[in-house]
């Protein structure tokens, strides 16, 4: 069984609607348990960071995510969520990458929406996809690189398109809305072994 992380970010629907299309039955929940003996898990998100680590501190998912041991995908906000520290709302995080998460200069356009290029690839969610491909973005802020980044975007700066540590990953841009490189990436997550 594949857990969709329910909270107040937006884009469950989204995520579960692609796995959909993959013929893979999800949940959509906040439960402790039912997420602890899913197979895998997915932390999708939009939205803002303080309030949704509120949400997630309210129903103890901050303690929980950071222990589970079966591959856990964070998407957007998830990413950022599971970093250590985020400009956004002056947030504390998971701290599972000890990563800054910073906004993009103001001076340029902000947020970065869009198809941009991904590359650099160093994970296996990445198997079968093609070097500097494109991925659809929606943020204002961004990770930094570090020893843990999978795959790297310009956008005013290098940044982290993906990160992985053990059995986390983590993705900037949305897999759900990038077409058949979004589809082979959660094809290939869901392949994945503990």
């Amino acid at each position: 069984m594949i857990a969709i992380i329910k909270y107040n970010g937006g884009n469950v629907n989204s995520v579960q609607n692609a796995l959909d299309r993959l013929n893979v039955t999800t949940i959509i929940t906040d439960d402790a348990d039912i997420i602890k003996n899913a197979d895998k898990i997915i932390f999708p998100g939009v939205g803002e960071a303080s309030s949704t680590m509120k949400i997630l501190k309210e129903k103890g998912l901050d303690i929980l995510i950071p222990t589970l041991q079966q591959p856990v995908l964070g998407i957007c906000l998830g990413m950022q969520l599971m970093c250590s520290d985020n400009e956004e709302g002056n947030t504390t995080g998971m701290g599972i990458f000890d990563i800054k998460v910073k906004k993009f200069p103001v001076e340029n356009i902000v947020p970065h929406m869009g198809w941009n290029s991904v590359s650099d690839f160093k994970s296996p969610v990445f198997s079968g996809i093609e070097e500097a491909c494109d991925a659809y973005f929606v943020h204002s802020f961004y990770c930094e690189l570090s020893e843990h980044t999978t795959s790297v975007c310009d956008y005013i700066l290098p940044f982290s398109a993906s990160l992985q540590k053990d059995n986390f990953y983590a993705m900037q841009f949305h897999p759900e809305k990038s077409g058949e490189m979004g589809s082979q990436l959660l094809h290939n997550f869901l392949k994945l072994t503990s």
